[in-house]
């Protein structure tokens, strides 16, 4: 299969897995506690079983490291290609019932995020790209190319969780900056926002994990944005032994 092949793939998924949580929130769900204290639904349960099952069975020869399937201890074999998923990402503001919730599914080959997708299903929106050939958002109203944009004159639009804008970190790191607006937004949500040239800037000073990031930051690197550790300034990488990330910056074009 060729890389357009599989971001097809994994647009297709990512719809799939979308319908499925939104009949899920529509009939009611319960919500349980993990061994790391973040929550799980049934719907993070139910993404993730359409989405491996799929991608199993159309990639048999390529790993996936799935959060919910990390999480009972099912760790895959090492890997220099390898899919990341996030069945259900935000589910706190899903639980909230709020709508900035998102599916990823990212493909990494040798360490970096190579093609990602992003569903926002209760949005209606899907963004997806492939590094160094573009970005595109879909919705009903069809596919749109977008891209990230320069920081405009009158000044930065930070986009950050409601609960990482308040972390010690961020403060510091804004400080001397010119900030127009923060703009609160969950999930892999806030990198598309990027993207797609309607925010600049995303500090994150706090644990994430790499299925939390990788389709996300393929589809920022896509649209001509970046993702960088925030104390080396390197391109985040993947496939570590604990698969957790660095505090990063996420930002749009230089």
């Amino acid at each position: 299969m060729t890389d357009h092949d599989l971001l097809e793939l994994a647009f297709g998924l990512a719809t799939r897995a979308g319908e499925a949580i939104l009949a899920i929130r529509s009939r009611g769900f319960e919500t349980r506690q993990k061994a790391d204290a973040s929550v799980v639904t049934e719907a993070d349960h139910a993404a993730e079983a359409i989405i491996l099952a799929a991608l199993r069975l159309a990639t048999p020869d390529t790993p996936v490291v799935a959060e919910e399937e990390m999480a009972a201890g099912h760790v895959p074999r090492e890997a220099r290609c390898f899919w990341l998923v996030d069945p259900l990402d935000g589910t706190r503001e899903f639980v909230a019932g709020r709508d900035d919730f998102a599916v990823c599914i990212g493909l990494v080959r040798d360490g970096r995020p190579v093609l990602g997708v992003v569903g926002v299903p209760a949005h209606r929106q899907s963004y997806g790209g492939i590094v160094g050939q573009g970005a595109t958002r879909r919705d009903d109203a069809g596919m749109h190319d977008i891209s990230a944009r320069r920081p405009p004159a009158v000044g930065l639009s930070v986009i950050a969780s409601r609960s990482s804008i308040r972390h010690p970190q961020m403060a510091p790191y804004l400080a001397g900056r010119v900030v127009a607006e923060t703009l609160h937004v969950g999930s892999a949500l806030k990198f598309c926002r990027i993207a797609e040239g309607v925010a600049d800037l995303y500090p994150r000073f706090g644990r994430t994990m790499e299925w939390d990031t990788a389709a996300a930051q393929a589809v920022l690197e896509a649209a001509g944005g970046s993702v960088r550790d925030a104390e080396t300034g390197v391109a985040l990488a993947y496939g570590k032994p604990d698969f957790e990330n660095p505090h990063f910056v996420a930002e749009g074009a230089a």
